[in-house]
């Protein structure tokens, strides 16, 4: 018995769909910003939108298509933030340093400098000194390899001592939220040499682009996140349309017959956590420049819950459920929260949208999950079978059935 022949992704009708929906997305905010009929700010937040996109796909891949209901892939998405913010802070804080000194009769040396950069960046937390994990900032290349290179190592570690434990169900779901409480606690101290609860600011200003506008730079970063989607979306459409995404729905539906049938399960379910932690993290680091700021509530657990509740909405299972869910969720939440969202006079009661949102979104998320589980994607399905001919009478025997075997004898 052979297995299916893999469909490259660019053929498959979902896939190239999504992907030119995207192109003429883009296309159609770039012209209308450049028109200023959208303003800078809701640039910025359609950019964001789809680094959480690209997080959804990648949380879709790990729970929809694994089975592995990640409560902690927020974190990735953080560290990733944290990398690049890393980065931007210092060049940002050297180059205002840098001309504070310049009318002083002697040129400061490196370590003067490097001090006064110190004092600058950690002075809101006591301190002046560089801790270790500073020590490539400077460097713009080293810190985007931090971008994958942390999140990775940190899914490769917890992913081989939880799947080799064969850890699974709930207990890794508990496990992946107690991953991220504690590195969010973490970075609540501020002796964690990421400026505690103040976190890193200011990140919207782009070293060598000062004499940019923001309205430029938020273009830019808005083409970035879309480029990233695009490419995320295609890689994972590879990963899930052949033997390795029939695996990995094996695992999530029966791992012990996958394991019985001699696959190395864990190795599958490491390989998924893995790369889309790493994924993940290269949103974070599209996401926060746009931000412009990044703290440890941004790691907390609840956000992770939000990611889950985005692909549970759009359609878990489906890569283009995850980015209806989250782009729907998201942008919804800005406007409810945002003031957006008239409030409501019930009698002497005002309803504000601010304080119910979570309420409605709590309510949203277990009506999808008793009503439809398959989310808004499986409207796209229904939509879909709908649009197929009914094909009437009997067409003969499939191939490879059994009674095309006996008809040939």
């Amino acid at each position: 018995m052979t297995l299916p022949h893999r469909t490259p992704p660019v053929r498959q009708t979902s896939t190239f769909g999504f992907l030119a929906a995207l192109a003429v997305f883009a296309v159609t905010v770039t012209v209308l910003a450049e028109q200023g009929a959208i303003s800078t700010s809701f640039v910025k937040t359609l950019g964001k939108t789809l680094c959480l996109c690209l997080a959804a796909v990648a949380m879709d891949v790990v729970w929809g298509y694994t089975g592995i209901l990640s409560l902690g892939h927020m974190a990735f998405f953080g560290l990733g933030g944290y990398a690049i913010g890393m980065w931007l802070m210092y060049a940002r804080t050297e180059g205002l340093v840098v001309q504070s000194l310049a009318s002083q009769p002697l040129p400061p040396t490196p370590g003067e400098l490097r001090d006064a950069i110190g004092s600058q960046i950690f002075g809101v937390v006591g301190s002046s000194d560089f801790p270790l994990i500073w020590m490539f900032a400077d460097s713009l290349f080293l810190q985007l390899m931090m971008v994958v290179l942390v999140p990775g190592m940190l899914a490769l570690v917890f992913g081989w001592l939880a799947f080799r434990s064969r850890v699974t169900g709930v207990y890794l779901s508990i496990l992946t939220q107690a991953m991220t409480l504690a590195l969010a606690l973490y970075l609540f101290q501020n002796d964690s040499g990421l400026r505690g609860n103040n976190g890193l600011s200011g990140l919207q200003n782009i070293p060598g682009f000062e004499n940019t506008s923001q309205a430029a730079l938020s273009l830019g970063f808005f083409w970035a996140s879309a480029v990233a989607l695009a490419l995320g979306y295609l890689l994972f459409a590879w990963v899930v349309s052949g033997r390795m995404g029939s695996v990995l729905r094996a695992v999530r539906d029966d791992e012990a017959r996958v394991r019985f049938l001699g696959y190395h399960v864990e190795s599958f379910k490491l390989f998924a956590f893995v790369l889309t932690a790493v994924v993940t993290g290269i949103a974070g680091a599209l996401y926060y420049p746009q931000a412009g700021i990044i703290n440890p509530n941004e790691i907390a657990p609840i956000a992770s819950i939000y990611l889950a509740v985005w692909v549970a909405i759009g359609g878990r299972g489906r890569l283009y459920g995850a980015v209806i869910g989250a782009a729907f969720v998201s942008l919804l939440s800005s406007w409810f929260t945002g003031g957006g969202a008239p409030a409501i006079a019930l009698g002497g009661y005002s309803l504000q949208w601010t304080d119910w949102w979570l309420v409605l979104l709590g309510l949203s998320f277990v009506a999808v999950t008793l009503f439809a589980p398959k989310g808004i994607g499986g409207l796209v399905d229904l939509i879909a079978d709908r649009r197929r001919p009914d094909r009437q009478g009997d067409y003969g025997p499939d191939k490879g059935a059994k009674r095309a075997e006996e008809g040939a004898e």
